[in-house]
Parts: structure tokens; C-alpha cells; sequence
């Protein structure tokens, strides 16, 4: 049995009501997002939006997270792979009689009035011999918190709960089983069956949709994705899992705002039974800006022109609160407010309680984050279009507060919740943030405090080396005032702030390697020397493991890099998808799919190929 392969027996129970995390698919809509397993079941939606509340939710709750089962009445060997090139989902079901798929998708209205409807549409053929199939539609609305009526008629089914309705229009027969919708159905070679689910509301009315559709529907999805990927201009040595990372990029991109979302989910857990549970359903200024960056590399300027207005907006309205005069998140909307509340009605995955939904981090201060929106910026005027002249002021009013505000503790990157510390990344990225400014200004020749700003920098540069090198351990160390490892000064040589080939960086390569690398695969720290306020432990941060990558390739270590790149693209899902971490024995934790994880790919991808020529 493969990595891309699985058995499905009706009527699973137990441990196998929650599938490894590994084990899904991702469609989405540009608004919202669906997980479908290997089973064919749809364990994770929320409509209309990424950070809405949830309709199917059983990766949270096998009982009462609701969902949508769609699969063979017999037992079936199952894959799961996309649609070359495109984000439609097909999984297939190997059974004794026939062999059937499902293609899961949804498609990209380019009428505003459509958009609105979230159609997700999904397809059962019977490709060989015939398969009897069963699908049950049991949403729980608002996180299973809210009841719904259910009215079926002809072929229609409509789910109606105080927030949100939805239609399910099937063309099979369909039947009420309490609050959720059955059908039973048999496939011939050849034949096919159509469930499509809609959101209503006063803009969109009730519409059924017919085979005949459903098919070109299908077909205008394809040809939508393959027409955005062809913008591409990677052409390196890993052009298939860059693509798909890029896929799953522009899967994850709110487009009514261009916001990026840091993850698909909310409270897949970090360490199964523990506490480090988050909602990843919003923008952070750090990973987006950072997908910029790789969306760049790759040629699609239309996204990064799209965070780069979003950016503007949350950067012009900046409030200079005691977090600084930009927040560390935002909604997907721009919203400021994301208030953290735990749902206990929910058992979390396999019991990992609790889920969260909101983010309590939102009011951390975290002096990293202006570096990394200052070198997108940066990239975007040299790589994409010059930025405006009211941008620029805005830019360099976030200078002018990072020279007055870069020599204090922070919450760091990490979003420790264990007190504030002189972190060593947090500095650095303050480096960056006014060495780049510098850098637009010299190269456009724009106003700028440029004496001030060069003792701010050189100021950084000084501390750095003084306070954040430890004699003893020979290395770069998490903050001040201890001799902690962490493997975000990986971004050191990455960021232009040391010579990648520097005596004192290469010693710091090595001391990492010996602590924080287990199989090319990268910790962030170690709780235990440094505490972070959260108990339990977790796995190697898969966006460290692809810094590693760059780091040893930039120090002319390039058979290791490969290496370690190889080893990391071994423990992407069957899909090429990656979650937040890797556990002990290579399985996947954390929220699923992280943004962190492939924009860190294809940056690692393009700067190794590079490298080797």
C-alpha cells in the first residue's frame, strides 16, 4: 500500500474515524476551501469564506463536526491524485465489481452574483464494471453549534439554519434521515451521478444543477487552473511539486481582498492529545509577505500586486498601538478584531482538545514582521511595478517607528506565549526592514531620513553581533541573555545579513545540524532549555527544514542541500501538500496545508537549482 493509496471499508469506526492528516485533498473556490479524504468524505468546509463557521467539521469531531460521505457501499481500495495542473480533485475507488471516481471541485465564478453561490460540485463515475455508491449529507452548521430544518423535494434538498442555507440538488434519489440527506445509487461503465452543494441567499436563487453542467463546469474549472499556472516561470529540476505548491498557494488567497491565509484550518493539533491548537484562518503579515516573495520568483504579479493593496490599506490605517503600527494578523476582510474562543463541545482530532477558533496572538507584538514586509515591498518595486509615492510615505513612516522601536523584547516569531525576550530574528528582520527601505530609496532615488536610518541599522548590525553570538556554543542563539539554538537564524545569510560562507555563520550551520536537525529535518527550538509557555512537545517545523536547504546551498554545501531537499519532499502527502510539522515517524501535524511550508519550497526549489546550474 503506497503513500498515495489506502483501503476504505463502509461502516469504519474507532481510530479510523479520523483519517491521518495527511490523508486529504484540498478544492477551493478562491473564498473558501473543502477537504476531502481518501475515503471521499468531505470532513472540513466552512461557507462562504476561509474563517467562516464551519458546515462539515468531523476532522474536529467524528460525531459532531458533520460531513459529507460519498464512496463505494463495498469495501475499495482507494487513490487520490489532482487533475494535471489544475486544483480538481479526483479520488478512485478500486472495488471487486468496477473501479469508480469521485472529482471533486469547485468552480471559479467570474460573475460577482455566482461567486456568491460557493457551488461545490462532485461527480461519481463508474469508469469500469458497476459500483453500487452512498452518500450521506449531515452539515452542522456553526461549528455544530446551531440546529437546522431539512425540506427535500425532487431532487433537492435545503438545509436552513439560523446563519446560512444551503441547497443540495443530487441526480440520484434522495431521502431524509433525520437532519442529514441519504442516497443509494448504482453506476454502470460509463454512467455518472452529479451532487452539487450551494449557498443561498437573497442574491442567489435555488438551481439545480444537471449532468450536463456538472460537465462544464468541470471543464471551465481545468481550463481556469491551467490557465493561471501558465503564468509560471519556474522551469528547474522540481517543476511538478512547485507547481502544486503555487497551486495550493493561490488556493489559499481570499481573492475579494488578495489576503492570504496562513492555513486552510483551525486546531489540527501540533502534537496529537496536546494543547498547541491554533486557528490558522487569517493573514499574517509575516507568511504572506513571504508569499510574495515566492509568487514573484514564479511570475504572478497579479497576486503579489493583490497583498501588496492589502497591505497598503492595513499599512495606511495603522493605529501605532502598543503592538506597533501594524498588528501582527488580520481578518481576511482586514478586520482587526479576532477574539479566541475555545469550542468544548468539541473533541478536537483524535481527541486533541482544545479547538480554537479566533487568534489571542492578534495583539502580540512581534518586531519581525516589519522586515518582512519591507523586503516584499522592496521585491515587489525592483521584480513586479514601482510603488506609489503615497506608499512610499507610508513605508517610510514604518521605517522611522522601526528606528524608534527595534531595541525592545518581543513575542517573537514563534508567537511564544511564555513572556517577551530580546530575540535574536527579531532584531535581524528590523535590519532588513530599514536595510531594504535604504536600498528603494538609493535605487529610486526617494526622500528618506537616510543618515538616521543608517545608525538604526548599524546599531542592529553591532547588537546583533555582540548579544547574539555565543563564545561558548560558537553560534548565532535564539535572544539575548542565554545560549538557546533556534532555527530562525537560518534567515540570517537568506536575508543578506551575513556572508553565507562567514566563518561565524558556517559554525552556526554546524552547531544547528548537531542540535536541531534529525534527518534533514528541522526543530524550531527545544521547549525544554527554552520554555514558550505552552505545555507538550511538537515536530519539526517543516519551513526550517526548507531554510536549511538554502543555508547549506548558499554555503557551497550544495550535495547536503540536495539531499536534504530530496529527504524533505518525501514527506509531503501523496499530493505534494504539507502540513506545519512532521511527527517522530514522519506523519503530519499541525494545520493543513500551510501556506510557511510551500512558499519555504519554492523558494528553497528555485535557489537550489540555481546553485547547481
Amino acid at each position: 500500500m503506497t503513500a498515495a493509496e489506502s483501503a476504505y471499508r463502509p461502516g469504519s469506526t474507532g481510530a479510523s474515524r479520523y483519517p491521518p492528516i495527511a490523508d486529504h485533498g484540498l478544492i477551493g473556490d478562491l473564498r473558501s476551501v473543502a477537504l476531502v479524504d481518501m475515503a471521499g468524505t468531505i470532513s472540513w468546509y466552512c461557507c462562504p469564506r476561509f474563517d467562516a463557521p464551519s458546515v462539515f467539521a468531523s476532522i474536529l469531531d467524528a460525531d459532531r463536526g458533520g460531513s459529507f460521505e460519498l464512496a463505494p457501499s463495498v469495501p475499495a481500495r482507494t487513490k487520490q491524485f489532482y487533475f494535471p495542473d489544475t486544483n480538481v480533485l479526483i479520488t478512485r475507488f478500486f472495488a471487486a465489481d468496477g473501479v469508480g471516481e469521485i472529482q471533486d471541485f469547485m468552480p471559479i465564478a467570474e460573475d460577482a452574483r455566482e461567486a456568491e453561490r460557493h457551488r461545490l460540485i462532485r461527480r461519481v463515475m463508474c469508469v469500469r464494471g458497476s459500483l453500487l455508491f452512498r452518500a450521506r449529507v449531515a452539515p452542522r452548521f456553526d461549528y455544530g453549534r446551531q440546529p437546522h430544518t431539512l425540506d427535500v423535494r425532487q431532487g433537492l434538498a435545503i438545509f436552513e439554519s439560523p446563519s446560512l442555507s444551503l441547497a443540495l440538488s443530487a441526480s440520484t434519489p434522495i431521502e431524509a434521515d433525520g437532519p442529514d440527506v441519504c442516497s443509494e445509487f448504482k453506476l454502470q461503465e460509463g454512467e455518472c451521478a452529479v451532487f452539487a452543494l450551494d449557498k443561498l441567499g437573497d442574491s442567489v436563487k435555488l438551481r439545480s444543477c444537471p449532468i450536463a453542467e456538472a460537465k462544464d463546469e468541470f471543464a471551465a474549472t481545468v481550463a481556469f487552473w491551467r490557465h493561471w499556472l501558465s503564468a509560471s516561470r519556474y522551469r528547474g529540476r522540481w517543476r511538478e511539486m512547485v507547481h502544486r505548491s503555487a497551486l495550493t498557494l493561490k488556493l489559499l488567497t481570499y481573492a475579494p481582498t488578495g489576503g492570504i491565509v496562513a492555513a486552510a484550518t483551525t486546531s489540527l493539533p501540533e502534537q496529537i492529545g496536546g494543547e498547541r491548537n491554533w486557528d490558522y484562518r487569517y493573514v499574517w503579515i509575516r507568511d504572506s509577505a513571504f508569499c510574495v516573495y515566492a509568487l514573484l520568483r514564479l511570475g504572478f504579479s497579479e497576486e503579489a500586486a493583490a497583498f501588496m493593496r492589502f497591505l497598503s490599506e492595513r499599512v495606511s490605517r495603522g493605529d501605532r498601538g502598543r503592538s506597533g503600527p501594524l498588528q501582527i494578523m488580520y481578518g481576511i476582510d482586514g478586520r482587526a478584531e479576532l477574539p479566541e474562543v475555545e469550542l468544548s463541545h468539541l473533541e478536537g482530532y483524535q481527541g486533541s482538545a482544545p479547538v480554537r477558533i479566533g487568534n489571542c496572538a492578534v495583539g502580540q507584538l512581534q518586531l519581525d514582521i516589519y522586515g518582512a514586509l519591507i523586503d516584499s515591498v522592496y521585491l515587489y518595486d525592483k521584480m513586479s511595478q514601482p510603488i506609489s509615492s503615497d506608499y512610499w510615505e507610508d513605508v517610510h513612516a514604518l521605517v522611522d517607528w522601526v528606528c524608534d522601536n527595534w531595541d525592545q523584547p518581543d513575542e517573537g516569531v514563534w508567537e511564544t506565549r511564555g513572556g517577551r525576550k530580546n530575540f535574536v530574528y527579531s532584531r535581524l528582520m528590523c535590519w532588513v526592514a530599514i536595510e531594504r527601505a535604504m536600498r528603494m530609496a538609493a535605487r529610486r532615488g526617494l526622500p528618506a531620513d537616510t543618515p538616521r536610518w543608517q545608525r538604526a541599522r548599524d546599531a542592529i548590525y553591532r547588537q546583533i553581533m555582540r548579544y547574539g553570538w555565543s563564545p561558548r556554543l560558537r553560534a548565532f542563539v535564539q535572544h539575548f541573555d542565554d545560549e538557546v539554538l533556534d532555527a530562525s537564524v537560518l534567515m540570517m545569510p537568506l536575508a543578506k545579513f551575513i556572508a553565507p560562507t562567514d566563518p561565524k555563520w558556517l559554525s552556526t550551520l554546524d552547531a544547528l545540524g548537531g542540535s536541531l536537525v534529525s534527518d534533514s529535518l528541522v526543530y524550531r527550538y527545544d521547549p525544554e532549555a527554552s520554555p514558550d509557555g505552552l505545555r507538550g512537545e511538537e515536530g519539526t517545523f517543516s519551513i526550517c527544514s526548507f531554510w536549511y536547504v538554502e543555508a547549506l546551498a548558499r554555503a557551497g554545501r550544495l550535495e547536503e542541500a540536495r539531499l536534504a531537499f530530496e529527504k524533505m519532499l518525501t514527506y509531503a502527502n501523496h499530493l505534494g501538500l504539507y502540513a506545519e510539522e512532521i511527527g517522530q515517524t514522519g506523519e503530519q501535524l499541525g494545520n493543513f496545508p500551510q501556506a510557511f511550508t510551500h512558499l519555504a519550497l519554492i523558494s528553497a526549489a528555485f535557489n537550489l537549482d540555481r546553485a547547481l546550474g
